[in-house]
């Protein structure tokens, strides 16, 4: 571990003391500085609840989530080679069926006392030390709505996050930015201090815990900034893009960050955005740059689709293996220059 270092420094991402891309323009804009990311929250899953279990199953086998994670890590040599320098990973996951009205499913890395079980961190940590060895950054998600319940009491939720940061610190990782839970004003937390009236108590909590060592933020929903409480509070703002089917509001999104009285400069990073349109000449990708805020990319398994679509429904084909997945990386490489 410690191969690949996050920073940040005048608003800008940094790998190991120098500035992402460093040097790099796209079409006029300045690509140096920008955490280009895809959101691959499934890369710990599993379903712990027997009657849903069998969903999940490979097309030659059934669930193995070992074998998720295997070949989700064999597959990051090939984003990196691409440009991709993060990935969005959760350890409560995100819905399997992309959206989803009810989650029956048990995925989660905290068992209802808020301690971590022994199988998620073992996956997690071949994730953190993968992606550490090819120079990938994983934006850590530790909560998500429909899942969140899991955990029974507030006492849990604390114990959860400070559980997380030990971890972290123990392995000696640096590559991670913390990202409390996925779209916080979403009003489908159970727990209050995962909500915006108090998220911002969690944020704190990271950097105090770990004596600045984890830099952390919490994402808000598709098409809405974050409250001025977690704008002051954070490392990074982290918001999403979809619902959002003009790239222009994509724009007016990354100024209305900007123009919160808590701001101070900081990064700004989509890192869920189900928009594509990766062809054309202006998109929300694009949009994003235009600002100079960082993009990523949102990708599930859509009705109809066979399995080699999608990074968010297992069972997942990590490879660049559908038309959108090679739209997304070939844009990114021109993007980059990787």
């Amino acid at each position: 571990m410690g191969r690949t270092k996050v920073s940040i420094a005048y608003g800008d991402f940094h790998i190991n003391g120098v500035p992402t891309y460093p040097g790099r323009t796209f079409e006029g804009r300045r690509v140096e500085g920008l955490l280009m990311n895809a959101r691959m929250v499934q890369a710990v899953f599993d379903d712990l609840n027997p009657q849903t279990r069998g969903r999940w199953a490979y097309p030659d086998g059934p669930w193995d989530p070992d074998r998720n994670t295997r070949e989700f890590i064999a597959a990051l040599p090939s984003f990196r080679e691409h440009g991709l320098l993060a990935v969005t990973v959760n350890l409560q996951g995100g819905s399997p069926e992309g959206y989803s009205k009810d989650q029956p499913w048990i995925n989660t890395a905290f068992d209802e006392n808020g301690d971590l079980l022994p199988d998620y961190v073992a996956r997690l940590e071949r994730v953190l030390d993968a992606t550490d060895r090819v120079g990938i950054v994983v934006i850590l998600g530790l909560f998500y709505f429909g899942q969140d319940e899991r955990i029974r009491e507030e006492s849990g939720v604390l114990r959860a996050v400070d559980a997380t940061v030990d971890r972290l610190l123990a392995a000696g990782s640096t590559n991670v930015l913390v990202e409390i839970c996925n779209e916080s004003d979403v009003p489908r937390y159970e727990h209050e201090i995962l909500t915006p009236p108090r998220v911002h108590e969690l944020i704190v909590r990271v950097r105090e815990r770990s004596d600045g060592a984890l830099l952390a933020g919490t994402s808000s929903g598709g098409g809405t900034v974050p409250p001025e409480s977690v704008v002051d509070a954070s490392d990074f703002l982290l918001i999403h893009g979809n619902g959002v089917g003009e790239p222009d509001r994509i724009r007016a999104m990354v100024d209305e960050c900007r123009a919160r009285a808590a701001y101070r400069g900081q990064p700004i990073v989509f890192n869920e955005d189900d928009h594509f349109d990766f062809g054309k000449d202006d998109n929300n990708m694009r949009a994003a740059i235009d600002r100079h805020a960082s993009w990523g990319y949102f990708d599930y398994r859509m009705k109809g689709e066979g399995t080699d679509a999608g990074f968010q429904s297992p069972p997942v084909n990590w490879g660049i293996s559908s038309d959108r997945k090679r739209g997304f990386f070939d844009l990114l490489k021109r993007v980059t220059g990787a």
